[in-house]
Protein backbone atom coordinates (compact mmCIF):
# COMPACT_ATOMS: atom_id res chain seq x y z
CA UNK A 1 0.00 0.00 0.00
CA UNK A 2 1.50 3.23 -0.57
CA UNK A 3 1.76 6.42 1.36
CA UNK A 4 -0.77 7.26 3.62
CA UNK A 5 -3.37 5.73 1.94
CA UNK A 6 -6.30 4.38 3.93
CA UNK A 7 -6.14 0.30 3.69
CA UNK A 8 -8.39 -1.46 1.72
CA UNK A 9 -11.69 -3.00 3.95
CA UNK A 10 -12.14 -6.32 2.89
CA UNK A 11 -14.84 -9.01 4.04
CA UNK A 12 -14.06 -12.59 3.93
CA UNK A 13 -17.04 -14.87 4.20
CA UNK A 14 -15.94 -18.56 5.64
CA UNK A 15 -13.35 -19.41 8.08
CA UNK A 16 -12.51 -22.72 6.41
CA UNK A 17 -9.46 -23.34 4.63
CA UNK A 18 -10.06 -21.37 2.01
CA UNK A 19 -11.52 -18.53 3.72
CA UNK A 20 -8.44 -18.22 6.14
CA UNK A 21 -5.50 -18.11 3.57
CA UNK A 22 -7.85 -15.71 2.11
CA UNK A 23 -8.03 -13.28 4.91
CA UNK A 24 -4.58 -14.23 6.13
CA UNK A 25 -2.49 -12.92 2.62
CA UNK A 26 -4.97 -10.04 1.86
CA UNK A 27 -3.81 -8.91 5.77
CA UNK A 28 -0.08 -8.94 5.15
CA UNK A 29 -1.01 -7.64 1.48
CA UNK A 30 -2.24 -4.22 3.83
CA UNK A 31 -5.54 -4.67 3.55
CA UNK A 32 -8.12 -4.27 6.83
CA UNK A 33 -9.67 -7.86 6.82
CA UNK A 34 -13.02 -8.59 8.77
CA UNK A 35 -13.40 -12.67 8.76
CA UNK A 36 -17.13 -13.57 9.64
CA UNK A 37 -17.07 -17.26 10.19
CA UNK A 38 -20.63 -18.75 11.33
CA UNK A 39 -19.72 -21.21 13.74
CA UNK A 40 -18.08 -20.55 17.01
CA UNK A 41 -14.76 -21.81 16.59
CA UNK A 42 -12.87 -21.85 13.22
CA UNK A 43 -11.47 -24.89 10.71
CA UNK A 44 -14.57 -27.14 11.68
CA UNK A 45 -13.94 -29.29 8.46
CA UNK A 46 -9.98 -29.34 8.52
CA UNK A 47 -10.23 -30.81 11.56
CA UNK A 48 -12.44 -33.66 10.72
CA UNK A 49 -10.16 -34.03 7.44
CA UNK A 50 -7.97 -37.36 7.32
CA UNK A 51 -9.52 -38.83 10.42
CA UNK A 52 -8.08 -35.83 12.36
CA UNK A 53 -4.99 -36.17 10.72
CA UNK A 54 -5.46 -33.05 7.61
CA UNK A 55 -4.35 -34.57 4.45
CA UNK A 56 -3.28 -30.82 3.30
CA UNK A 57 -2.25 -31.32 0.03
CA UNK A 58 -0.49 -33.63 -2.53
CA UNK A 59 3.40 -33.74 -3.63
CA UNK A 60 2.33 -33.92 -7.47
CA UNK A 61 3.75 -31.80 -9.78
CA UNK A 62 1.50 -29.09 -11.09
CA UNK A 63 0.21 -30.88 -14.08
CA UNK A 64 -0.55 -34.02 -11.58
CA UNK A 65 -2.85 -31.84 -9.39
CA UNK A 66 -4.69 -30.78 -12.60
CA UNK A 67 -5.47 -33.98 -13.43
CA UNK A 68 -6.46 -35.22 -10.34
CA UNK A 69 -9.22 -32.51 -10.41
CA UNK A 70 -11.85 -34.14 -12.73
CA UNK A 71 -14.33 -30.96 -11.40
CA UNK A 72 -13.07 -27.86 -13.89
CA UNK A 73 -9.06 -28.49 -13.03
CA UNK A 74 -7.93 -26.64 -15.69
CA UNK A 75 -9.31 -23.47 -14.42
CA UNK A 76 -6.81 -23.88 -11.55
CA UNK A 77 -3.98 -23.52 -13.74
CA UNK A 78 -3.18 -19.85 -12.78
CA UNK A 79 -3.82 -20.31 -8.99
CA UNK A 80 -1.81 -23.40 -8.54
CA UNK A 81 1.03 -21.24 -10.51
CA UNK A 82 0.68 -18.52 -8.28
CA UNK A 83 0.52 -20.75 -5.49
CA UNK A 84 1.55 -24.23 -5.39
CA UNK A 85 1.78 -27.30 -3.54
CA UNK A 86 5.38 -26.46 -2.37
CA UNK A 87 4.38 -22.75 -1.06
CA UNK A 88 1.60 -24.51 1.20
CA UNK A 89 4.19 -26.94 2.33
CA UNK A 90 6.72 -24.31 2.92
CA UNK A 91 3.87 -21.96 4.79
CA UNK A 92 3.29 -24.66 7.04
CA UNK A 93 6.93 -25.51 7.97
CA UNK A 94 7.21 -21.54 8.73
CA UNK A 95 4.37 -21.91 11.08
CA UNK A 96 5.77 -24.30 13.11
CA UNK A 97 3.68 -27.54 10.82
CA UNK A 98 6.46 -29.78 9.28
CA UNK A 99 4.84 -32.00 7.03
CA UNK A 100 5.44 -35.97 6.23
CA UNK A 101 4.87 -37.30 2.66
CA UNK A 102 3.12 -40.63 2.57
CA UNK A 103 1.58 -43.88 0.13
CA UNK A 104 -0.13 -41.47 -2.74
CA UNK A 105 2.16 -38.63 -2.60
CA UNK A 106 -0.25 -37.56 0.46
CA UNK A 107 1.28 -34.54 2.40
CA UNK A 108 0.08 -34.64 6.20
CA UNK A 109 1.84 -32.53 8.93
CA UNK A 110 4.29 -34.63 11.13
CA UNK A 111 2.65 -34.23 14.25
CA UNK A 112 -0.60 -35.56 12.63
CA UNK A 113 -2.71 -33.42 13.98
CA UNK A 114 -5.18 -31.08 11.62
CA UNK A 115 -5.56 -28.64 14.49
CA UNK A 116 -1.90 -27.67 13.99
CA UNK A 117 -3.16 -26.50 10.77
CA UNK A 118 -6.01 -24.45 11.76
CA UNK A 119 -3.60 -23.16 14.15
CA UNK A 120 -0.81 -21.98 11.43
CA UNK A 121 -3.98 -20.40 9.58
CA UNK A 122 -5.21 -19.03 12.64
CA UNK A 123 -1.72 -17.15 13.75
CA UNK A 124 -1.16 -16.20 9.86
CA UNK A 125 -4.24 -13.80 10.32
CA UNK A 126 -3.64 -12.88 13.64
CA UNK A 127 0.04 -11.43 12.28
CA UNK A 128 -1.65 -9.20 9.78
CA UNK A 129 -4.28 -8.42 12.77
CA UNK A 130 -7.28 -9.42 10.83
CA UNK A 131 -10.62 -9.29 12.98
CA UNK A 132 -12.48 -12.43 13.41
CA UNK A 133 -16.60 -12.59 14.24
CA UNK A 134 -17.95 -15.93 15.44
CA UNK A 135 -21.15 -16.68 15.03
CA UNK A 136 -22.10 -14.62 11.86
CA UNK A 137 -24.14 -16.22 9.66
CA UNK A 138 -23.42 -14.04 6.50
CA UNK A 139 -27.48 -14.03 4.07
CA UNK A 140 -26.70 -10.92 1.79
CA UNK A 141 -24.54 -9.41 -0.39
CA UNK A 142 -24.95 -5.65 -0.85
CA UNK A 143 -23.76 -3.66 -3.57
CA UNK A 144 -24.06 -0.39 -5.03
CA UNK A 145 -23.25 0.61 -8.41
CA UNK A 146 -22.31 -2.31 -9.92
CA UNK A 147 -19.80 -3.07 -7.09
CA UNK A 148 -19.78 -5.40 -4.07
CA UNK A 149 -20.37 -2.79 -0.76
CA UNK A 150 -20.99 -4.84 1.76
CA UNK A 151 -22.38 -8.03 3.65
CA UNK A 152 -25.18 -8.47 5.64
CA UNK A 153 -25.63 -11.11 8.46
CA UNK A 154 -28.53 -13.02 9.14
CA UNK A 155 -28.32 -11.04 12.71
CA UNK A 156 -29.39 -7.61 10.51
CA UNK A 157 -25.74 -6.39 11.20
CA UNK A 158 -23.65 -4.72 8.11
CA UNK A 159 -20.45 -5.19 7.13
CA UNK A 160 -19.68 -2.46 4.82
CA UNK A 161 -16.36 -3.19 2.53
CA UNK A 162 -14.46 -2.69 -0.81
CA UNK A 163 -14.13 -5.97 -1.88
CA UNK A 164 -15.72 -9.50 -0.21
CA UNK A 165 -14.42 -12.71 -0.62
CA UNK A 166 -16.53 -15.38 -0.58
CA UNK A 167 -15.35 -18.83 1.17
CA UNK A 168 -18.38 -20.53 2.40
CA UNK A 169 -17.56 -23.91 1.43
CA UNK A 170 -20.09 -26.44 -0.24
CA UNK A 171 -22.74 -28.36 0.70
CA UNK A 172 -21.67 -31.46 2.31
CA UNK A 173 -20.96 -32.25 6.17
CA UNK A 174 -23.77 -29.30 7.25
CA UNK A 175 -22.64 -29.74 10.58
CA UNK A 176 -19.60 -28.12 9.63
CA UNK A 177 -21.03 -24.95 8.79
CA UNK A 178 -21.38 -25.47 5.00
CA UNK A 179 -24.76 -25.37 4.26
CA UNK A 180 -24.97 -24.06 0.88
CA UNK A 181 -25.04 -20.37 2.00
CA UNK A 182 -22.45 -18.92 -0.80
CA UNK A 183 -24.78 -20.09 -3.19
CA UNK A 184 -27.90 -18.78 -2.53
CA UNK A 185 -26.02 -15.15 -2.02
CA UNK A 186 -24.30 -15.50 -5.34
CA UNK A 187 -26.93 -16.37 -7.40
CA UNK A 188 -28.99 -13.07 -6.11
CA UNK A 189 -26.31 -10.85 -7.25
CA UNK A 190 -26.46 -12.94 -10.52
CA UNK A 191 -24.29 -15.88 -10.27
CA UNK A 192 -25.13 -19.17 -12.58
CA UNK A 193 -24.97 -21.90 -10.30
CA UNK A 194 -23.89 -25.55 -11.55
CA UNK A 195 -25.97 -28.26 -10.07
CA UNK A 196 -24.80 -29.54 -6.70
CA UNK A 197 -24.11 -33.22 -6.54
CA UNK A 198 -22.40 -35.59 -4.12
CA UNK A 199 -18.47 -36.24 -5.15
CA UNK A 200 -16.45 -38.36 -3.17
CA UNK A 201 -19.51 -40.05 -1.52
CA UNK A 202 -19.85 -43.38 0.04
CA UNK A 203 -22.45 -45.23 -2.83
CA UNK A 204 -25.48 -47.70 -2.16
CA UNK A 205 -26.23 -50.70 -3.58
CA UNK A 206 -29.26 -52.93 -4.30
CA UNK A 207 -27.70 -56.57 -2.83
CA UNK A 208 -29.17 -56.94 0.13
CA UNK A 209 -26.31 -59.93 1.34
CA UNK A 210 -23.78 -56.18 1.98
CA UNK A 211 -25.66 -56.20 5.52
CA UNK A 212 -24.25 -59.61 6.06
CA UNK A 213 -20.82 -57.36 5.87
CA UNK A 214 -20.83 -54.66 7.44
CA UNK A 215 -17.95 -53.26 8.90
CA UNK A 216 -15.84 -55.39 6.06
CA UNK A 217 -12.81 -53.58 4.98
CA UNK A 218 -11.16 -55.46 1.98
CA UNK A 219 -8.04 -54.22 1.13
CA UNK A 220 -5.67 -54.62 -2.17
CA UNK A 221 -8.70 -55.48 -4.31
CA UNK A 222 -8.84 -54.15 -8.07
CA UNK A 223 -13.00 -52.14 -8.42
CA UNK A 224 -14.15 -51.76 -11.86
CA UNK A 225 -17.02 -49.39 -12.28
CA UNK A 226 -19.00 -50.64 -15.24
CA UNK A 227 -22.03 -48.57 -17.44
CA UNK A 228 -24.95 -50.96 -17.79
CA UNK A 229 -23.69 -51.80 -21.21
CA UNK A 230 -20.79 -53.24 -19.54
CA UNK A 231 -18.49 -50.48 -20.89
CA UNK A 232 -15.64 -49.49 -18.10
CA UNK A 233 -16.14 -46.03 -16.80
CA UNK A 234 -13.22 -46.01 -14.00
CA UNK A 235 -11.31 -48.63 -12.08
CA UNK A 236 -9.30 -48.53 -8.50
CA UNK A 237 -7.16 -50.23 -6.80
CA UNK A 238 -6.57 -50.24 -3.11
CA UNK A 239 -9.77 -50.82 0.26
CA UNK A 240 -13.33 -51.21 -0.07
CA UNK A 241 -15.59 -50.79 3.30
CA UNK A 242 -19.04 -52.80 3.16
CA UNK A 243 -21.35 -50.59 4.85
CA UNK A 244 -25.22 -51.36 6.13
CA UNK A 245 -26.22 -49.58 2.90
CA UNK A 246 -23.41 -50.50 0.35
CA UNK A 247 -19.92 -49.66 0.25
CA UNK A 248 -17.46 -46.74 1.14
CA UNK A 249 -13.72 -46.70 1.03
CA UNK A 250 -10.66 -44.68 -0.77
CA UNK A 251 -11.55 -46.52 -3.94
CA UNK A 252 -15.09 -46.53 -3.49
CA UNK A 253 -14.79 -42.42 -2.74
CA UNK A 254 -12.93 -42.12 -5.89
CA UNK A 255 -15.29 -43.99 -8.30
CA UNK A 256 -18.21 -41.97 -6.79
CA UNK A 257 -17.78 -39.43 -8.86
CA UNK A 258 -18.11 -40.87 -12.48
CA UNK A 259 -20.84 -42.93 -10.88
CA UNK A 260 -22.82 -40.17 -9.87
CA UNK A 261 -22.44 -38.80 -13.34
CA UNK A 262 -23.67 -41.61 -14.98
CA UNK A 263 -26.79 -41.95 -12.96
CA UNK A 264 -27.30 -38.23 -13.49
CA UNK A 265 -26.29 -38.19 -17.65
CA UNK A 266 -28.42 -41.85 -18.37
CA UNK A 267 -30.56 -42.77 -15.29
CA UNK A 268 -29.47 -46.21 -15.36
CA UNK A 269 -27.78 -48.31 -12.51
CA UNK A 270 -24.20 -49.08 -13.32
CA UNK A 271 -22.17 -51.59 -11.86
CA UNK A 272 -19.03 -52.50 -9.41
CA UNK A 273 -17.11 -55.44 -10.43
CA UNK A 274 -14.94 -56.21 -7.04
CA UNK A 275 -11.83 -58.52 -8.15
CA UNK A 276 -10.95 -59.88 -4.59
CA UNK A 277 -7.63 -61.72 -6.15
CA UNK A 278 -5.72 -58.73 -8.41
CA UNK A 279 -2.60 -60.21 -8.06
CA UNK A 280 -3.19 -63.53 -9.55
CA UNK A 281 -3.72 -64.71 -13.27
CA UNK A 282 -6.79 -66.89 -13.77
CA UNK A 283 -4.35 -69.81 -14.02
CA UNK A 284 -2.90 -69.00 -10.85
CA UNK A 285 -6.35 -68.50 -9.52
CA UNK A 286 -7.03 -72.12 -10.43
CA UNK A 287 -4.06 -73.71 -8.64
CA UNK A 288 -4.65 -71.91 -5.54
CA UNK A 289 -8.25 -73.05 -5.69
CA UNK A 290 -7.05 -76.59 -6.93
CA UNK A 291 -4.51 -76.36 -3.93
CA UNK A 292 -6.82 -75.54 -1.19
CA UNK A 293 -9.29 -78.15 -1.97
CA UNK A 294 -7.25 -80.40 -2.32
CA UNK A 295 -6.29 -79.78 1.66
CA UNK A 296 -9.22 -79.86 1.77
CA UNK A 297 -10.94 -82.16 0.00
CA UNK A 298 -12.95 -83.93 2.81
CA UNK A 299 -14.69 -80.82 4.26
CA UNK A 300 -17.38 -79.18 3.27
CA UNK A 301 -17.79 -76.73 0.70
CA UNK A 302 -18.56 -74.01 3.67
CA UNK A 303 -15.50 -74.92 5.54
CA UNK A 304 -12.82 -75.03 2.98
CA UNK A 305 -12.19 -70.84 2.00
CA UNK A 306 -11.04 -70.04 5.27
CA UNK A 307 -7.77 -69.78 3.91
CA UNK A 308 -8.90 -67.68 1.04
CA UNK A 309 -11.72 -65.28 2.39
CA UNK A 310 -12.44 -63.32 5.70
CA UNK A 311 -15.07 -65.39 7.69
CA UNK A 312 -17.92 -62.95 7.09
CA UNK A 313 -17.50 -63.30 3.32
CA UNK A 314 -17.46 -66.69 3.02
CA UNK A 315 -21.31 -67.26 3.56
CA UNK A 316 -21.69 -64.63 0.56
CA UNK A 317 -19.74 -66.30 -1.86
CA UNK A 318 -20.60 -69.59 -1.25
CA UNK A 319 -24.38 -68.40 -1.65
CA UNK A 320 -23.21 -66.27 -4.95
CA UNK A 321 -21.52 -69.90 -6.31
CA UNK A 322 -24.30 -71.27 -6.42
CA UNK A 323 -22.15 -74.64 -5.25
CA UNK A 324 -24.22 -76.65 -2.11
CA UNK A 325 -22.48 -75.67 0.92
CA UNK A 326 -22.83 -78.86 2.26
CA UNK A 327 -20.68 -81.06 -0.72
CA UNK A 328 -17.94 -82.01 -0.29
CA UNK A 329 -14.91 -80.01 -1.63
CA UNK A 330 -13.57 -83.98 -3.64
CA UNK A 331 -16.90 -83.59 -5.24
CA UNK A 332 -16.64 -80.03 -7.01
CA UNK A 333 -16.83 -80.39 -10.17
CA UNK A 334 -13.84 -78.44 -12.53
CA UNK A 335 -17.53 -76.74 -14.14
CA UNK A 336 -17.97 -75.40 -10.61
CA UNK A 337 -14.82 -74.32 -9.69
CA UNK A 338 -14.16 -71.82 -12.85
CA UNK A 339 -17.36 -70.04 -12.02
CA UNK A 340 -15.99 -70.05 -8.14
CA UNK A 341 -12.87 -68.24 -10.06
CA UNK A 342 -15.51 -66.07 -12.28
CA UNK A 343 -16.55 -64.93 -9.01
CA UNK A 344 -13.47 -64.29 -7.06
CA UNK A 345 -12.43 -61.79 -10.27
CA UNK A 346 -15.66 -59.85 -10.37
CA UNK A 347 -18.04 -59.91 -7.27
CA UNK A 348 -20.63 -57.51 -8.67
CA UNK A 349 -22.62 -55.00 -6.65
CA UNK A 350 -25.35 -52.30 -8.42
CA UNK A 351 -25.35 -49.06 -7.64
CA UNK A 352 -28.27 -47.33 -6.64
CA UNK A 353 -27.09 -44.18 -6.09
CA UNK A 354 -24.80 -41.40 -3.92
CA UNK A 355 -25.53 -41.39 0.01
CA UNK A 356 -27.32 -37.94 0.10
CA UNK A 357 -24.94 -34.53 -0.27
CA UNK A 358 -24.83 -33.89 3.35
CA UNK A 359 -22.49 -36.96 3.29
CA UNK A 360 -20.54 -36.31 0.90
CA UNK A 361 -16.79 -35.28 1.10
CA UNK A 362 -17.02 -32.64 -1.17
CA UNK A 363 -19.49 -30.86 -3.60
CA UNK A 364 -19.33 -30.77 -7.40
CA UNK A 365 -21.20 -27.68 -9.13
CA UNK A 366 -21.05 -24.69 -7.63
CA UNK A 367 -20.37 -21.36 -8.77
CA UNK A 368 -19.67 -21.30 -12.44
CA UNK A 369 -16.11 -21.25 -13.78
CA UNK A 370 -16.97 -19.44 -16.59
CA UNK A 371 -18.42 -16.24 -14.59
CA UNK A 372 -14.88 -15.68 -12.61
CA UNK A 373 -11.68 -14.67 -13.49
CA UNK A 374 -9.15 -17.25 -13.31
CA UNK A 375 -6.06 -15.25 -12.66
CA UNK A 376 -8.01 -13.18 -10.10
CA UNK A 377 -10.57 -15.01 -8.78
CA UNK A 378 -12.76 -11.98 -8.71
CA UNK A 379 -16.80 -12.29 -10.17
CA UNK A 380 -16.92 -11.22 -14.03
CA UNK A 381 -20.26 -9.52 -13.02
CA UNK A 382 -19.85 -7.54 -9.81
CA UNK A 383 -16.73 -5.72 -9.06
CA UNK A 384 -14.70 -6.38 -6.00
CA UNK A 385 -16.96 -10.32 -5.22
CA UNK A 386 -14.33 -12.71 -5.81
CA UNK A 387 -14.56 -16.70 -4.78
CA UNK A 388 -12.38 -19.24 -3.10
CA UNK A 389 -12.43 -22.82 -2.40
CA UNK A 390 -15.22 -25.15 -2.45
CA UNK A 391 -18.22 -22.85 -3.33
CA UNK A 392 -16.40 -22.70 -7.19
CA UNK A 393 -17.39 -25.30 -9.15
CA UNK A 394 -14.49 -27.34 -9.00
CA UNK A 395 -13.89 -30.76 -7.22
CA UNK A 396 -11.05 -33.12 -6.97
CA UNK A 397 -10.34 -36.66 -6.22
CA UNK A 398 -8.99 -37.91 -2.46
CA UNK A 399 -5.49 -37.28 -1.90
CA UNK A 400 -5.30 -33.47 -0.37
CA UNK A 401 -6.27 -32.24 -4.20
CA UNK A 402 -9.58 -30.30 -2.53
CA UNK A 403 -7.99 -28.54 0.00
CA UNK A 404 -4.67 -27.27 -2.68
CA UNK A 405 -7.32 -25.93 -4.40
CA UNK A 406 -8.96 -24.44 -1.46
CA UNK A 407 -5.57 -22.75 0.21
CA UNK A 408 -4.53 -21.75 -3.68
CA UNK A 409 -8.07 -20.22 -4.33
CA UNK A 410 -7.70 -18.61 -1.42
CA UNK A 411 -4.09 -16.88 -1.24
CA UNK A 412 -4.65 -15.69 -5.11
CA UNK A 413 -8.40 -13.83 -4.18
CA UNK A 414 -6.60 -12.75 -0.71
CA UNK A 415 -3.93 -11.12 -2.96
CA UNK A 416 -6.37 -10.31 -5.56
CA UNK A 417 -8.73 -8.09 -3.58
CA UNK A 418 -5.61 -6.34 -1.69
CA UNK A 419 -4.24 -4.90 -4.49
CA UNK A 420 -6.97 -4.32 -6.45
CA UNK A 421 -7.74 -0.63 -7.08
Amino acid sequence: MGGNKVAKKIVVIGGGAAGLMAAGRAAAAGASVTLLEKNTRLGKKILITGKGRCNLTNAADIAGLIDNIPGNGRFLYSAFNTYSNRDLIRFMEEHGVPTKVERGQRVFPVSDRAADVVQALADYGREGGVKLVFDAAAVQLQQADGCVSGVRLRSGADYPAEAVILATGGASYPATGSTGDGYRMAAAVGHTIVPLRPSLAPLLVTEAWVKAVQGLTLKNVLVTLLAADGRKLAEEFGELLFTHFGVSGPTILTLSRAAVAYVADTGKAPKLLINLKPALTAEQLDDRLQRDFSAYQRKQFKNSLGDLFPRTLIPVIVTLSGINESRFVHQITKEERSRLRDLIFGLELTIKGPRPLAEAVVTAGGVSTKEINPKTLESKLLSGLYFAGEVIDVDGLTGGFNLQAAFSTGYVAGQAAAEAD
